[in-house]
């Protein structure tokens, strides 16, 4: 159910570090938002419902912010999010 991650950060280079546990933070968090949101659609109760989906919605906040954090750090990671999204574009207009 939960992801692992692909690399030991015990492993990984002092330069790269802050990178990968942005990395593996924005892992976690979808993680978490997958698991919220498979449990919200599983459970009868509305309230329990409610409350799952609002968590999900927190995670999805705390993606942004590790995102955020990665974009700071990683200005390869921001050009490759660009041409994703042209590519995106040019192939669904």
């Amino acid at each position: 159910m939960l992801s692992l991650l692909p690399i030991d950060l015990k492993n990984v280079k002092k330069e790269e570090l802050n990178k990968e546990i942005c990395r593996a933070g924005i892992m976690a968090e979808y993680d978490a938002i997958s698991l919220y949101e498979q449990m919200a659609a599983m459970t009868d109760n509305a309230g329990m419902k409610k409350m799952l989906l609002d968590i999900a919605k927190e995670e999805k906040t705390h993606v942004g912010e590790f995102q955020a954090l990665l974009l700071k750090l990683d200005e390869e990671q921001i050009s490759e999010l660009k041409n994703g999204a042209d590519e995106v574009e040019e192939k669904t207009s």
